[in-house]
């Protein structure tokens, strides 16, 4: 098995590695300290823009000039993005969670275990019975305190407003699609959106936030979703923050325009990290999907 792999290779020869194919790796015990602090194929990712494009392909050789001390100056700002990312989630998320909860114990207590309650999606296909094993399987992990209450009260049931609190944002995400209607368009009302657009940002967010939790490349992705927007007109700081929906910039502006809408505060954090972008040649930026007049576009973006 041994014979079809790659070969192993110390830290001090994957530094011989990378000069041999044209990065500048400066103090070499120092760039074999920083082999040692990240996987060498987690920083690949990150000078795979620096590698030389061939025809239509990369080739293992970098492009004159590169400096390992760049690659790491990326690495190191998408660690302080996806921090700052899934921080800033983190209040949306409740706030989401509260608000579900809320709307849909206006309909019934535990309108979340009858499908009939729900929407017509809850009665189409077998989505809705996947959720609930979802569910079920995370009611029976919890060892919240509340829970434990409910089993030794209610017999476990718990009502919908305690429910989504053991939900992961992607079974939060999946209840909200289920919800009826009118108590989707009750709580996008509170994010400035219809409910089918706010459907899709919680999907959209809830890749970012995994991309975030899984520790991901962030910066330069380029996302499977594309957000559903209001209107042009209908939000014009939404209007002017970018024009490519589906990188990672956008994806941001989405977060920062629900922490304005719910007024949940933290607005500032974002900026601060997208401002502290290592100024590279060749990786401006764009590769985030930011225009150069980022801060002065959108008010959400201005701090």
């Amino acid at each position: 098995m041994a014979d079809e792999v790659k070969a192993f290779r110390s830290y001090e020869e994957q530094v011989d590695l990378l000069a041999g194919r044209g990065i500048d790796v400066g103090d070499r015990k120092r760039a074999a300290d920083v082999l040692r602090r990240v996987n060498y194929y987690r920083l690949s990712g990150y000078w795979y823009p620096f590698r030389q494009q061939i025809g239509g392909g990369r080739v293992d050789d970098f492009y004159p000039g590169t400096r390992l001390d760049d690659v790491v100056a990326l690495y190191e700002f998408d660690a302080r993005l996806r921090a700052a990312t899934f921080s800033v989630l983190a209040p949306v998320e409740l706030a989401i969670r509260s608000l579900l909860g809320h709307e849909l114990g206006r309909v019934d207590p535990c309108a979340h275990l009858d499908p009939d309650l729900l929407g017509s999606p809850a009665r189409q296909g077998d989505a809705y019975r996947r959720w609930r094993d979802g569910y079920k399987l995370e009611l029976n992990r919890s060892r919240e305190d509340f829970v434990a209450h409910h089993r030794a009260k209610y017999g476990g049931v718990l009502p919908v407003w305690a429910a989504v609190e053991v939900l992961d944002w992607g079974g939060l995400a999946r209840l909200y699609g289920f919800a009826p209607r009118d108590v989707q368009e009750s709580i996008s009302a509170r994010c400035g959106l219809r409910g089918p657009q706010l459907a899709s940002w919680l999907k959209s967010l809830n890749l970012t936030r995994n991309v975030c939790a899984h520790h991901g490349r962030l910066f330069n992705r380029v996302h499977t979703l594309t957000p559903k927007l209001p209107k042009v007109g209908v939000h014009p700081d939404l209007d002017g923050a970018t024009t490519a929906w589906n990188r990672t910039f956008a994806q941001l502006t989405l977060i920062q325009f629900l922490l304005n809408r719910l007024g949940l505060g933290r607005s500032n954090l974002l900026p601060a990290v997208v401002r502290s972008y290592p100024t590279i040649a060749a990786v401006p930026l764009s590769h985030l999907g930011a225009a150069e007049d980022w801060q002065t576009a959108s008010q959400l973006w201005a701090s």
